[in-house]
């Protein structure tokens, strides 16, 4: 079975034009026709958002039928965080807290997906994540993740999902992942390529923004966005892989 996965740090909505425009977003994400969405910066709630509801916005203007919203930092109106957004069934779902002392509040949503298709019901874990701006605060962070319930149970024969803004600049995280958890790379040297950058949208310099997959996916393709559209409408482009569920 296909299954087609997005990573997109929406920048709430608001463009590199300072202008705050969710139809732009729905209208680079609906282009993509992904299965899982999985967005960062999800404002509910914040008067720069209108006081909206983003990822019910987004979830309804786009018909998916199943969202989870783990949210992270808390503003003195409204508050934000990590969406994920499917046309399968969400078994169950929990924001796994990664804040490393006095920074930045941060964290990564975990759910547990039923992807259904042809034969039995599969098994997709998906952890959607949004980490710290410092390398340090970043690898102190993957190890509490990677100590979690939700990931430290998992059999790596589970089809299993890391994606997000890594803020890794330089791609240090990966042997972290690669080397010790056993997961693969959709973005970073892909086929002996250069990583795919995604930040900033208007010259996409750095590859912030990844996608790592273990368990029984096979890659089928990885790409960033190339809609002109997506230059203005966050400061991040969308990153969007293809795989195939055996």
């Amino acid at each position: 079975m296909r299954l087609r996965v997005l990573t997109y740090n929406i920048h709430r909505a608001i463009g590199v034009d300072r202008r705050f425009r969710p139809e732009r977003i729905v209208q680079i994400v609906e282009s993509h026709d992904a299965d899982i969405v999985l967005l960062q910066e999800v404002d509910e709630g914040a008067p720069r958002s209108r006081e909206l509801d983003l990822a019910r916005e987004l979830a309804d203007a786009l018909g998916y039928p199943h969202m989870a919203v783990g949210h992270n930092v808390t503003l003195r109106k409204g508050r934000y965080g990590n969406a994920t957004l499917s046309r399968h069934r969400i078994l169950r779902e929990r924001n796994i807290d990664l804040t490393i002392g006095l920074w930045k509040r941060r964290g990564c949503q975990h759910t547990a997906i039923d992807i259904e298709g042809h034969g039995r019901p599969r098994r997709l874990e998906v952890f959607n994540l949004h980490l710290g701006l410092s390398a340090r605060e970043r690898r102190r962070q993957l190890a509490l993740l990677t100590a979690s319930h939700e990931l430290d149970s998992l059999s790596p024969d589970v089809a299993c999902l890391v994606a997000g803004d890594f803020n890794d600049w330089r791609s240090l995280l990966s042997p972290l992942l690669t080397d010790g958890l056993r997961f693969q790379s959709a973005s970073d040297r892909l086929n002996g390529t250069r990583p795919l950058a995604t930040y900033p949208s208007f010259f996409p310099r750095g590859p912030l923004d990844k996608i790592y997959f273990r368990g029984p996916l096979k890659l089928l393709a990885a790409r960033r966005c190339r809609l002109r559209l997506a230059r203005i409408a966050s400061d991040h482009l969308p990153l969007i892989a293809d795989f195939e569920l055996e």
